[in-house]
């Protein structure tokens, strides 16, 4: 497989600065989506990256610093719980992808978005179905958004134990959804994803 294929294609065109793009956290029902974007420098494979899904919480927590290290530029955008409810999961991860671009600090001319929806950039960009398992960039992007994501939802457990926000980071398991039942919602809860639940 040719983790690099998509990145060559892009320099090929003529571009010089391409990132990759991923989020993590649409589907749980609880804190915000996170959304990272990576410029790696022309050639770069790092061992060990796959799709983020793909690897252990250990293996994505020691890669976390190798990315950071390794990148030309990358960048760890949110949209709030609050966007989230205001616009729909959907706006609010172009959002925070969006923010993600925007926020490196060597502008990209060129965007590989994850996916497959494009956020509004002012830069090129192509959208690419499963890019988390095809692109380097891409794969890099998704774990620097899922173990940013991770994080900060520790954080909320240490606030809402109850909740056992270290041990699902905010999806629907069964632990969960019995301990929304219990104790009802809190403020990183996502209304508009409990409706079900909470009938």
């Amino acid at each position: 497989m040719n983790w690099l294929e998509f990145e060559e294609l892009a320099f090929e065109k003529g571009y010089k600065s391409v990132c990759g793009v991923d989020e993590a956290g649409r589907g749980p029902l609880a804190g915000p989506v996170c959304a990272a974007a990576v410029i790696l420098p022309r050639g770069m494979i790092i061992e060990g990256v796959n799709d983020s899904k793909k690897l252990s919480e250990k293996k994505r927590e020691a890669l976390f610093e190798v990315i950071k290290a390794e990148a030309a530029s990358y960048s760890i955008a949110y949209a709030s719980v609050q966007e989230i409810e205001e616009m729909n999961i959907l706006n609010a991860t172009m959002l925070a992808m969006k923010r993600a671009v925007e926020g490196l600090d060597i502008k990209a001319d060129f965007a590989m978005i994850d996916g497959n929806r494009l956020p509004d950039l002012s830069i090129d960009s192509e959208y690419i179905i499963k890019g988390d398992a095809r692109s380097m960039s891409i794969a890099c992007a998704s774990i620097l958004a899922k173990v940013s994501r991770d994080r900060l939802l520790y954080e909320y457990a240490e606030e809402y134990p109850q909740y056992h926000f270290d041990k699902h980071k905010g999806y629907g398991t069964k632990l969960h959804v019995e301990a929304l039942r219990e104790y009802g919602p809190c403020p990183y809860h996502r209304m508009s994803f409990l409706g079900k639940i909470l009938k």
